[in-house]
């Protein structure tokens, strides 16, 4: 007889909300990292302030956020984290900026080339993409918003959009679709 075991159902369960918030909290943690390279002072960094705002909201614990401003600092050795912006070129002409934080930038261009490409959508070079945003602190705002009608070109955007956010590596992504 299978299924009537309340612990098993309780650590399946437990396992999976636990996926979640580890992939959330290296997520913020990668942010904490990157926004303490220009320093590791809350008071001082609105950035860091920022970031560690986030981490809690999301219930981080205190030694994660301090284990990844170490890391930011460069007191604690380890890989290093560098934060890249790629572009592309979405279903329906839709321009999409994915900003990442990684320690392996070839690895994470690879990963994103692959989604895309089984997404319907094509890799651009920076640059060719942001003339149609503007940032705005640490937000990119689009300059003109394409407004999509179709249906199925809607779904398509949205499985890329859950692709991308799936990639570990991904930490916003910014659109023109209206």
């Amino acid at each position: 007889m299978s299924g009537h075991s309340k612990w098993s159902t309780i650590k399946h369960k437990k396992a999976l909300t636990d996926a979640k918030r580890s992939k959330v909290f290296s997520k913020i943690a990668s942010v904490v990292t990157i926004a303490a390279k220009t320093g590791g002072d809350p008071a001082k960094n609105p950035t860091l302030r920022t970031a560690i705002e986030k981490a809690r909201e999301v219930n981080m614990p205190k030694e994660n956020i301090d284990r990844a401003i170490k890391r930011g600092t460069g007191e604690t050795p380890g890989k290093q984290l560098e934060e890249i912006t790629y572009g592309a070129f979405g279903p329906g002409g839709v321009a999409i900026l994915i900003t990442t934080i990684t320690d392996n930038k070839n690895r994470t261009l690879g990963e994103i080339k692959q989604i895309l490409s089984e997404h319907n959508a094509k890799f651009a070079e920076f640059s060719s993409i942001q003339w149609m945003f503007r940032r705005e602190g640490a937000d990119w705002i689009p300059n003109s918003p394409i407004k999509i009608e179709d249906e199925s070109t809607r779904k398509q955007l949205t499985t890329l959009y859950e692709a991308l956010d799936e990639q570990n590596d991904t930490n916003e992504i910014y659109s023109n679709q209206g």
